[in-house]
């Protein structure tokens, strides 16, 4: 049976685990490693390596490789595994201020996020497309572990507060190429569509010997459409070697009441309110092909830490490397990868933050394994796949000076994903 004394612990460090678990858990922060079963089986490298038709968010100046038209569409089922441990002080344990708490794990682990791309070649110079991809889908989902009406006061376990939070981002882009030479140059404006939906349920201390009241939590979903765009440059020095160049905007997003809403109940004021701005990122790449074999290199820069709402959070910028290789050969090709970015979320000298980085968006993947292939059907048609691993990470954060009863907060972060795409050329 949970002491009433444990309730006193409540307070402002129940706000710790709910404001933020809205955000993305996803792999380069929030950002998928790359769009496209191409790129996504080469560890995302595209900068300076075209994949045709699905260039367009990653390079595109690329989408001037497609030889007359090119139509792309297929999706990522996305496989996250998040487990969140808080980590007890004996002492408060022994005391029986503090129940043990078990390692939860979030029920939102299956996500599908599509990918429609087409280019076309309008002259020998001139190249356009368009285009629609799911660039993030995530959220959490303690509802299925009990209702924390239920067990906070037999086992002293909070379930997350019943958590359910959803976060989906997709991007429009119409790619307007311009090539000569073995120089291509282009920008794709775009247009970002976002909704944010966050709820939870709130034990509220009514006093040191009785049962707490609980208060329902949530604004409903909120969306919001804003615009961005991408620019890019390559070039081909014809004898194998391609150079390539990237820049994306930030794109800022209100969604509103969220953030504001979820914070409300503890007197919490995030400088920049209900604003989650995607960051913006430069980037190059090289690309070197000889005979059936293809080497590319990526480095991107993506700044999380002048980001509207990521910045509150403490998100440091990250630096991104990405290395693909293909082997082609007739009708098929076999492809393999890998990413690394060191976590956007680290550990600060606010308790606060840490627990909400952990608790709430531990968007913490780092390293990342990929295969991928092609089969050709014939000269228009074909089949891509690729599969992508992220390997478990772990980070533990202090706390202890929440006197909330707790010494750290302990996240593991896994992922698995399966690409597919078909592709047809006319």
């Amino acid at each position: 049976m949970m002491k009433k004394g444990k309730l006193n612990l409540l307070g402002t460090g129940i706000a710790l685990s709910l404001v933020t678990s809205t955000l993305l858990h996803a792999t380069n922060g929030d950002h998928l490693i790359s769009v496209g079963a191409k790129a996504r089986g080469m560890g995302g490298v595209g900068i300076a390596m075209s994949h045709g038709a699905e260039s367009t968010l990653n390079n595109p100046a690329l989408i001037t490789a497609v030889e007359s038209t090119e139509i792309s569409f297929g999706g990522t089922v996305f496989m996250p595994d998040i487990k969140t441990q808080l980590n007890a002080n004996p002492q408060a344990v022994a005391g029986g201020m503090m129940a043990p708490q078990g390692k939860m794990t979030s029920d939102a682990d299956l996500n599908m996020i599509p990918e429609v791309s087409l280019a076309h070649k309008v002259t020998e110079n001139f190249y356009i497309g368009i285009g629609m991809w799911g660039t993030a889908g995530m959220g959490t989902d303690y509802s299925q572990n009990g209702s924390v009406k239920d067990t906070l006061m037999t086992t002293g376990q909070f379930n997350n507060f019943d958590m359910v939070t959803n976060l989906q981002l997709m991007q429009f882009a119409v790619p307007l190429a311009y090539k000569a030479n073995g120089f291509s140059i282009a920008i794709a404006p775009i247009l970002q569509y976002g909704n944010l939906d966050i709820n939870y349920v709130l034990p509220v201390p009514t006093g040191p010997t009785t049962p707490p009241n609980f208060m329902s939590v949530g604004a409903g979903l909120s969306q919001d459409f804003a615009f961005g765009f991408s620019a890019g440059a390559t070039y081909d020095f014809s004898n194998g070697l391609v150079l390539g160049a990237v820049y994306k905007s930030k794109i800022d997003m209100e969604y509103t009441n969220q953030l504001s809403t979820a914070t409300a109940p503890f007197g919490i004021v995030l400088p920049d309110g209900d604003h989650l701005e995607q960051p913006d990122e430069i980037g190059v790449g090289i690309a070197y092909t000889m005979d059936q074999h293809t080497f590319a290199f990526d480095y991107k820069k993506i700044r999380w830490s002048s980001a509207k709402g990521y910045k509150d959070f403490g998100w440091e910028d990250q630096n991104v490397y990405a290395f693909g290789y293909e082997y082609a050969q007739d009708n098929w090709a076999l492809r393999a990868g890998y990413n690394y970015a060191s976590s956007a979320v680290v550990e600060t000298l606010n308790p606060a933050i840490n627990m909400f980085n952990l608790l709430g968006f531990p968007a913490t993947e780092e390293q990342h394994y990929t295969i991928g292939g092609t089969y050709a059907f014939n000269e228009q048609f074909s089949l891509d796949l690729a599969y992508v691993y992220a390997a478990e990470n772990t980070e533990t954060f202090d706390v202890s000076a929440l006197q909330m009863g707790l010494d750290s907060v302990t996240t593991d972060h896994s992922e698995n994903s399966l690409s597919f795409q078909l592709t047809y050329k006319f």
